[in-house]
């Protein structure tokens, strides 16, 4: 387990290894989140765009779109007054 030591400035090192793994460089943004006991740092995207990235994953699983939105439109033409 990698552990840090808080400066009396209040500052942290994160470790050379973690760095590494998570490819942190000079100037990279990491975002702090606050739990019950716990600090968790997470590396922050350099485009906001990214944090959507694999956010729908898996919802079209053995679906296919295309079929799922022509059946869609031939429900709301059944609906549709005549």
């Amino acid at each position: 387990m990698l552990s840090v030591k808080v400066s009396t400035k209040h500052q942290i090192v994160v470790p050379s290894e973690a760095r590494a793994r998570l490819g942190i460089g000079a100037g990279d943004r990491l975002e702090v989140v606050v739990t019950d006991d716990s600090i968790v740092l997470t590396k922050r995207p350099s485009r906001p765009s990214d944090r959507l990235r694999g956010l729908g994953a898996g919802i079209w699983k053995g679906v296919d779109p295309v079929d799922y939105v022509r059946a869609l439109r031939r429900e709301w033409d059944d609906r549709a007054p005549r």
